[in-house]
């Protein structure tokens, strides 16, 4: 149960958020060690990373999303709740950019073929990502400087 002691919640919220760029981090490398193994994938392997890491990721989501509710509903405090549903919704945008730049890697090196094509939408998703995570860092900054106005 998320308590609804504020200084409490700002703590456990970027406790949360640590956690998410650690998975991120875990996800990326599993997904490195996969096309390591091919061409023929251990797709059992990596079938498990991402069942893992989508445990890990439902389960950030679901106590960030319950902070966001103490914020909203226990503390009168719509900014900062404000402020999470941003993140949230850009923090899906950020996991399904992911997905599409994992998927296509491994297209880049089973089609060497069609490798100019791939590389090409590769740099699109990795500026996609990267404009993802500065829009992150904004909606994080803009949480801080709230959270530490009623300090």
């Amino acid at each position: 149960m998320v308590s609804t002691d504020f200084k409490g919640l700002i703590q456990r919220f970027y406790q949360l958020q640590a956690e998410r760029l650690e998975t991120y981090r875990l996800f990326e490398e599993g997904h490195e060690a996969y096309l390591r193994t091919g061409p023929h994938y251990d797709f059992e392997h990596y079938k498990q990373l991402v069942h893992q890491i989508t445990l890990a990721f439902n389960g950030i989501s679901k106590e960030v999303l319950d902070i966001k509710d103490k914020f909203r509903l226990h503390l009168n405090r719509t900014d900062l709740s404000d402020h999470i549903d941003k993140l949230q919704s850009k923090e899906k945008h950020k996991l399904q950019l992911t997905a599409q730049l994992q998927l296509t890697r491994q297209q880049a090196q089973d089609h060497p073929e069609d490798q100019d094509a791939c590389q090409e939408k590769i740099q699109q998703l990795k500026h996609e990502i990267i404009k993802t995570q500065e829009a992150l860092s904004e909606i994080m900054q803009d949480f801080k400087y709230d959270s530490e106005e009623s300090d």
